[in-house]
């Protein structure tokens, strides 16, 4: 196990926003886990676990926290082959979009929908990353997870998932994803491209894919009712303070122009929340992860 102290959360964050941890610890093994305790108790603060750091909204100033980083990577492998049902095991740490790269280069079908979102792969297990009607959750065959004491795996029949939120099987108040297994099938390699291609620049045309974000800031109060919407109807589409701004693209995605803060992105969530509150009487809920 690595550590680094004091490390700023605007350097391990999409939004490029956050201020300072108490240390960062990088394991390298899976049996690292069993030192996180002690050293907590050694460094003070509670312990965060962090993937790529794409949900995340940190507090600026001094944090007591202190972040966990799975370091361990190698590539996707294949456990099981069962001909037209294929196991694919990849590690927490592993980017998805090289996950999907392997998934297209071995005619791998079933996370088509999950191109262009950035992050981890334990980061889209345990927030339940979705996009154009795929979602994680149904396709995992199994999770490997640390749920604060012990390593354990779970199959997929005892996941419990819904939008954004992935619960492991017990009473896991929190727990760090180690790696995952899904269940994909087979499909011509040049179908999966072509759905691949098609849903990577639908995104890019419609959020700012490139720009210093989080992704979406809120959740969608129900299926048929769009976050992104109603802010756009609140007259946030393009609504800045402090070097923050609601998206032109995408009325739900927070942006940082430059010289944001983590108290103006607050500050502007706020106020949308509350117009969005009077005008429509809906209570909007981050998606984002805070950090304070």
């Amino acid at each position: 196990m690595r550590e680094t102290p004091s490390p700023l959360l605007a350097e391990r964050t999409s939004i490029c926003l956050g201020g300072r941890a108490i240390a960062e610890l990088h394991l390298e093994a899976e049996d690292d886990v069993f030192r996180l305790a002690e050293r907590q108790k050694q460094l003070g603060g509670r312990l965060f676990f962090l993937g790529a750091g794409t949900n995340i909204l940190a507090a600026d100033g001094d944090l007591p926290v202190i972040l966990v980083r799975y370091a361990e990577e190698g590539e996707p492998t294949v456990v099981r082959d069962e001909g037209e049902r294929v196991m694919v095991r990849v590690g927490a740490s592993v980017p998805l979009p090289r996950l999907l790269r392997f998934c297209a280069a071995h005619g791998l079908s079933g996370l088509e929908g999950l191109v262009g979102i950035p992050g981890s792969v334990g980061g889209a297990v345990a927030m339940n990353a979705g996009s154009f009607g795929c979602e994680v959750g149904p396709n995992l065959a199994s999770v490997r997870f640390f749920d604060g004491s012990q390593i354990r795996d779970a199959d997929g029949s005892q996941l419990s998932y819904g939008y954004r939120h992935m619960r492991m099987p017990g009473e896991v108040a929190g727990y760090l994803v180690l790696s995952g297994t899904f269940s994909l099938t087979r499909k011509a390699k040049d179908d999966i491209s072509l759905v691949m291609r098609h849903n990577f620049f639908e995104k890019k045309s419609k959020q700012p894919v490139t720009a210093w974000s989080a992704g979406c800031v809120f959740k969608n109060p129900a299926p048929d009712r769009s976050a992104g919407k109603l802010l756009d109807a609140a007259g946030y589409r393009g609504k800045s303070l402090g070097g923050m701004m609601f998206s032109p693209l995408h009325a739900n995605f927070l942006v940082n122009t430059g010289k944001g803060s983590a108290s103006a992105a607050f500050d502007l969530m706020r106020m949308a929340e509350d117009e969005v509150r009077r005008r429509f009487g809906v209570t909007l809920e981050p998606e984002v992860r805070i950090v304070s």
